[in-house]
């Protein structure tokens, strides 16, 4: 068993209520920070066959072969030509490493756990699943996102092909 000390046991807490925001169809969403493993500028996309349309394909992240999905397509938000903002969030879910395509990042912020508000009932039911909660950042609002239950089916399709 691992001792941590006071340091490190403040380092974790404030870890765990830090967000990355980005930006996808002009809205802004936000991941646990100890998911995110990197941020990559884009590159090659190599396409593979029968997967969904918002498994864009994979790339090579240092000689691994990692899943990349374009997180528009996967929320049904309208496509749009990558541009010079466009980038990939590599994030850690389990034991499986996953890129996700976003319009641009943006910050990373505090959120202390009072001021994020359950996914509202109606929302959730309409496709709001993915949402984990919402932060409310003085005048903006910014949808937290569940990334495991956002790629869980996908590296389910990954791991059988």
């Amino acid at each position: 068993m691992t001792t941590m000390t006071l340091e490190q046991d403040i380092d974790a807490a404030t870890d765990a209520n830090q967000y990355l925001t980005f930006q996808l169809g002009g809205e802004e969403y936000g991941l646990e920070i100890l998911k995110v493993q990197e941020i990559k500028g884009l590159s090659a996309i190599t396409t593979m066959p029968n997967t969904p349309a918002h498994v864009k394909g994979v790339t090579n992240l240092r000689g691994a072969v990692v899943p990349i999905v374009d997180l528009r397509i996967r929320f049904g938000i309208e496509e749009r030509p990558y541009d010079r903002f466009t980038v990939f969030i590599i994030t850690s879910v389990g034991t499986k490493v996953v890129g996700l395509v976003v319009d641009a990042v943006e910050d990373v912020i505090d959120l202390p756990p009072e001021s994020i508000q359950p996914v509202p009932e109606l929302t959730s039911a309409l496709g709001g699943a993915y949402v984990r909660g919402i932060a409310q950042i003085q005048e903006r609002l910014v949808a937290l996102l569940d990334i495991e239950k956002i790629v869980s089916a996908d590296l389910e399709l990954i791991e059988r092909s």
